[in-house]
């Protein structure tokens, strides 16, 4: 695992060393103020909020992964949308993104129901844990370089955590594969190279340290809007991946 950072340098948020488990780093997540220009966005868009959820109160903090402690598939996303997760509180959950994401890992058999509205639907996922390199939503879903760093070991350590049981990575989008590669690197996996680039349908096995185990990664577009309304990601391209993944995951 990697050194978690000194909860002393804001160069980074404030971690503290230890850490054994997804609750404990859940807590600190949550109480992130390390990205001032994303923490001022995820504040405004909490109160100036779209009509249809006007009556609403917003989240508007970084959200923590969401699933099963014990899941061997974790998905990876990119951020929180501002009036989706921003306003639930819960990964994918309140936007569209999210209902094709759900809709499709319940037909994976990974969740029980097909929706997530909000955090008391009573959605469970079963073998499948979801988060992204990015906790807090930032304005256009465009987190500069800066804010990556800053967040990027609450990915690395939510990996770490989930390490022993993980088996299959599926990545949505470009962004979160490079994301996720530079965790597995830093934590020392055996990333080939040259680093491998993203496309759809992408299958990479990286190795543990020491030659333990294979993790393998699989690269899939993005469940944003742009992507599934203009059909470059449709629900059979996304239920093949997540087949894929269910696959690996049992061997």
């Amino acid at each position: 695992m990697r050194d978690l950072p000194d909860p002393d340098d804001d160069t980074y948020p404030a971690l503290v060393r230890g850490t054994t488990s997804l609750p404990g780093l859940d807590r600190h997540l949550v109480a992130c103020r390390a990205c001032p220009r994303l923490v001022a966005w995820r504040e405004e868009v909490a109160t100036t909020k779209r009509a249809a959820y006007r009556d609403e109160t917003y989240w508007a903090r970084p959200v923590p992964g969401f699933g099963d402690p014990q899941a061997r598939v974790v998905v990876v996303g990119l951020a929180p949308a501002a009036h989706g997760a921003n306003r639930t509180g819960r990964m994918f959950t309140g936007d569209r993104s999210g209902d094709v994401l759900f809709a499709a890992l319940h037909r994976a058999g990974l969740a029980d129901q097909a929706t997530s509205s909000h955090v008391d639907d009573g959605l469970t996922l079963t073998g499948v844990r979801v988060t992204s390199p990015v906790h807090c939503a930032p304005p256009d879903n465009r987190p500069t370089p800066a804010e990556r760093r800053r967040c990027a070991p609450y990915l690395d350590h939510e990996l770490a955590l989930v390490s022993p049981t993980a088996r299959v990575l599926v990545v949505l989008g470009a962004f979160g594969w490079q994301a996720t590669l530079e965790a597995l690197r830093g934590q020392g996996w055996a990333v080939p190279v040259p680093r491998p680039r993203f496309a759809h349908g992408t299958e990479v096995a990286v190795t543990h340290p020491g030659g333990r185990r294979d993790l393998t990664l699989l690269g899939c577009y993005h469940v944003s809007q742009q992507n599934t309304f203009t059909g470059r990601l449709t629900p059979a391209m996304l239920d093949d991946v997540l087949a894929r993944a269910v696959e690996l995951a049992a061997t």
